[in-house]
This record gives structure tokens, C-alpha cells and sequence, in this order.
């Protein structure tokens, strides 16, 4: 966050590695939202080694979604005339707001993307959704967004969970699932340049009981390894819920700068962090898919795919490191930027 600060003070975090940026006050020293763009992605890689993916968009919405587009490692421009054909061929998931329980009301009215829901009448939208809920989502699906870039304060904690699409019964699917998102954490938290010294875990079952439990640790840690022994630890106390896992979670917490120091113990292993740091900078060449822990490669780890299979693009995904929507250029207006 300390290299968005330098472009401009408009800034809001999001997450740990995740910033929406009004960049109008910063064209005339730095130029367009796409030079500013390049100038911080290559800004990040030079000082972290890592990727940073940008969309460009006239509101914080449609800038989120075409950032999620250029993943990994890509840069996607929405020029405002182009806002509307940009989204109305998306499917309706896309959008900022819908979750699984929206999308499934909507999924069962036959709104399959964002084009029909801008054309679905809002009373109608209403009665499913509610009235707020109704309005805002077919403002959103029309480009419609008239939310500031508001800074906020620094993330506490960062996690990972997923509600699995079946109830899963298996002890050592959780364990992978636990270990894919530990090293996912630690990633997030390398690339903010921050430590956690608490690791916590979320389970709910098939019949909706939730449990959350937590270990803080001797030092605190921004390695995948540390968390998934932290977390398979607190998890190996539990029984498995009667009907199976709904949904499991890891979280690290009582984040700190690493600048800051970091505790040291006598029997402390440095080499997994100095190993794990090196995997960023293979990943930040070759992509996510192009390392993980030889546990789970070639395993499909619940919700998610397999790990060690080459990366995809989606439908209208920037195949390219720069690709824009619509017509070439900056259009007039284009200042929400989201990394």
C-alpha cells in the first residue's frame, strides 16, 4: 500500500493486497490512468517481485470487475462509452454484490447475465430482491455507481474460506483444503509486506453449527507452512460435523509490518520463508498454476481446481498483460483504478 500511497492519497484498501485508487488528481503530474497503471505495476514488481493485475474503469464497480479480468497479471481498460457492452455480456455472478444466495433467485428467473438483469423491470427485481437491493443492482448492471474512492483503515486479518458445492466428509480433503489456503494467506501476506502472529479456523456443517477457534503463534509468520501446521493443529482437535463441511475458513490476524521486526526464536527454520519467497517470483513469471506445495499437486482441492493444471482465461479474460474494452486510449472520465 506504501507504493499507492506515493501516486495518490485518494486510496482505498480493500484487502491486504486489493486497493481501489481515484487517480483524477494525479493526470496532470503522471498522465493517463493507463500510464499510471504501467507505472505502479512496474513500480510493485521491482520492489516485491510480484504481479500486480489493474482495471481502469469510470467507477469503482465496473473497475473491480475488470481487474478480477486481468488476473494474473494484466492490465484491462473500460473506457466509459464502453462500460455497457463490457458488462451486459457477463454472466450475472460477476457483478459486485451478487453472492450465491442472489444468484441463485436470479439463476431460477431465468437472469442469466448482466444484460438481463439491466433489463429486467426493477419491481420485478424487487419482490426477489427487495427494494434497496433491487435498485442498486440494476444501477450497477447499467455502469451506474456513485460510491467515492473512501480511504479506509489498513486490513487487520487475512483468510480464506469456501462454501463447498457438496458437504464434504473426508478429514483429508479439509487438510488439503487447509494447506491450499494457508499458502494462499501467506502469499497475500508477503505481498503486503505484513506478519500475523495469530492463526484461526472456521468450520460450519451441514446443519449450519459454526465453530471458530484460533492459536496465537511463538513468532509471528507470513509462511505458508507455519499457518497450515497452526491450522491443522486446531483442526485435528475437532470431530467432523455429522453431515459432513459446509464451509471451512483460514484466517491470519494480529497483522504487523514486517519492516517492523520480526521475533526471532533459537530453533526458528528461516529456510521455508526464504523457499516460499522464491516460489513468488517463479509464480510472478509463470503464473499461480506454475508452483504449489508437492502435497497437492495434481489434486482438486475442494472448492477449487486442481493445482498444478495450466492456467485458463475466462470468457473475455485480457489474455494480454494490457488489453482495453471498447474503443483504444483513455476515455474522458476513466478515474476509478482497482489493483
Amino acid at each position: 500500500m506504501e507504493i499507492l500511497a506515493t501516486v495518490t492519497p485518494d486510496l482505498e484498501q480493500v484487502s491486504i493486497d486489493e486497493a481501489f485508487l481515484d487517480v483524477s488528481g494525479a493526470r496532470r503530474r503522471l498522465g493517463t490512468p493507463t500510464r499510471i497503471a504501467r507505472l505502479i505495476r512496474a513500480r510493485i514488481r521491482e520492489s516485491v517481485g510480484l504481479p500486480a493485475s489493474v482495471g481502469i474503469a469510470a467507477t469503482k464497480s465496473v473497475a473491480k470487475i475488470a481487474s478480477s479480468h486481468a488476473k494474473p497479471d494484466g492490465l484491462l481498460l473500460i473506457p466509459a462509452p464502453a462500460t455497457v457492452d463490457f458488462l451486459h455480456g457477463l454472466p450475472v455472478g460477476a457483478l459486485w454484490g451478487v453472492g450465491g444466495r442472489t444468484g441463485a433467485i436470479l439463476d431460477r428467473e431465468g437472469i442469466d447475465t448482466i444484460g438481463d438483469l439491466a433489463h429486467a423491470p426493477v419491481a420485478r427485481l424487487s419482490k426477489l430482491l427487495g427494494v434497496a437491493a433491487a435498485h442498486h443492482l440494476h444501477d450497477l448492471a447499467w455502469g451506474i455507481d456513485p460510491r467515492p474512492v473512501a480511504a479506509s483503515r489498513p486490513e487487520k486479518s487475512v483468510g480464506m474460506e469456501r462454501t463447498f458445492e457438496e458437504d464434504v466428509r473426508s478429514r483429508e480433503l479439509i487438510e488439503e483444503f487447509i494447506l491450499a489456503a494457508a499458502h494462499d494467506c501467506a502469499r497475500r501476506l508477503r505481498a503486503g509486506g505484513v506478519v500475523g502472529w495469530t492463526v484461526g479456523i472456521k468450520m460450519r456443517g451441514a446443519d449450519f453449527h459454526t465453530i471458530t477457534r484460533s492459536v496465537s503463534l511463538v513468532a509471528p509468520t507470513d509462511t505458508g507452512r507455519d499457518i497450515a501446521r497452526a491450522a491443522q493443529s486446531l483442526f485435528a482437535r475437532e470431530d467432523m460435523p455429522i453431515g459432513g463441511v459446509r464451509l471451512f475458513g483460514v484466517r491470519v490476524e494480529g497483522l504487523q509490518s514486517r519492516s517492523g521486526g520480526v521475533a526471532v526464536t533459537l530453533d526458528r527454520d528461516e529456510r521455508p520463508a526464504a523457499s516460499e519467497r522464491a516460489m513468488d517470483q517463479i509464480r510472478s513469471k509463470f503464473g499461480a498454476g506454475a508452483l504449489a506445495p508437492a502435497t497437492l499437486l495434481g489434486k482438486k482441492v475442494p472448492g477449487r481446481r486442481s493445482f498444478g493444471a495450466e492456467d485458463g482465461h475466462s470468457s473475455g479474460r485480457s489474455d494480454s498483460p494490457e488489453a482495453s474494452a471498447g474503443s483504444a486510449g483513455d476515455a474522458r472520465g476513466e478515474q476509478g483504478m482497482l489493483l
